[in-house]
């Protein structure tokens, strides 16, 4: 075959979908996956024109290892363990799927939300444990009429904002990057995040993780919020502090917490956040469902294929590398 390609790691069964994409363009695909030997020497063996990556960090180092890749396109729409930087120094193209499951992760943000303001979670336990008392809910306060507040406005914070309205929520959103002409009159854009953490009765985070939304939600933060209010994470774990999240559950200076997303996956045993009652954890599963995995992965695939055909990736995230 003309090209080969390295999938460095994955959680599928088998990469049947990837192998029928780029075969259209004459590609061998190697799964470093099943292989015995290391990602280092599986690299080193296949000298790949390509990799496609799902958690496995793309440095330096690994890509001085593979003078021949044209592309590194990562299976999600995060795509910060790829060191962008070094990749477009190199002239190759970092691609994600920034689009693929827009509405599982929306609606795995309102399913957390609702699961708190409802006390779901909770209530479920108590009933296995063989208690029945409705008072134990007490004081749960109505949706309708609250307000949510989305840190950036992305295109999954758009459809959480549009779902969050239908059920009867006032919607704010801080984004200092969005046009306000392309937002639409159900939402108000604050300019000031702390001004949307005071008036939110519920926040909901959808940036990416940079350096500087790196611990975008600590102590002060929380400290802004209202002690009825609920924090929730769809995004990435490294933008909350989650000492102070704890801290700030436990004392009483927010109402709780629903969060997909952690710092370290899976969490330590001593996570401050497993012992909490008003804590909901989910493990990175808010993308999940059968259609946005063949999308994601159909999506990634075609990435590499059309960097291999001399083509422009359809999802760029280094547009520096095209100058």
């Amino acid at each position: 075959m003309a090209h080969t390609v390295v999938f460095t790691d994955h959680t599928f069964g088998d990469l049947d979908i990837e192998r029928e994409v780029l075969a259209e363009v004459d590609a061998e695909l190697i799964d470093a996956e099943a292989s015995d030997e290391s990602l280092e020497a599986v690299l080193a063996d296949a000298d790949p024109d390509g990799i496609i990556a799902m958690y496995a960090d793309v440095d330096a180092d690994l890509l001085d290892s593979i003078p021949n890749c044209r592309v590194v396109s990562r299976t999600g729409i995060g795509f910060d363990t790829v060191d962008l930087d070094a990749a477009t120094e190199r002239g190759v193209y970092v691609t994600n799927v920034p689009d693929y499951c827009i509405p599982e992760v929306s609606d795995h943000t309102i399913a957390l939300l609702l699961a708190l303001a409802r006390k779901v979670v909770d209530y479920n336990d108590r009933v296995r444990a063989g208690e029945w008392d409705v008072t134990a809910g007490r004081t749960m306060r109505r949706l309708d009429g609250s307000t949510l507040g989305l840190i950036a406005y992305g295109d999954i914070a758009r459809a959480v904002g549009e779902k969050a309205a239908a059920l009867g929520m006032d919607v704010i959103a801080n984004d200092p990057y969005v046009d306000p002409d392309d937002v639409p009159d159900s939402v108000t854009l604050v300019d000031d995040r702390a001004e949307l953490l005071a008036e939110s009765d519920a926040v909901s985070i959808h940036a990416p993780l940079t350096p500087a939304t790196e611990g975008l939600i600590g102590a002060d933060e929380l400290a802004r919020m209202k002690e009825t209010a609920f924090l929730l994470n769809t995004a990435r774990g490294g933008i909350i502090d989650e000492d102070a999240l704890a801290d700030a559950i436990r004392v009483g200076e927010i109402a709780g917490a629903g969060l997909d997303v952690l710092a370290e996956e899976p969490p330590d045993e001593d996570s401050p956040l497993l012992g909490l009652d008003d804590v909901i954890l989910t493990p990175h599963a808010a993308y999940n469902s059968a259609e946005s995995v063949v999308e994601l992965r159909e999506k990634a695939a075609r990435n590499v294929a059309a960097a291999l055909a001399g083509e422009v990736p359809p999802y760029v995230v280094n547009e520096a590398v095209l100058d």
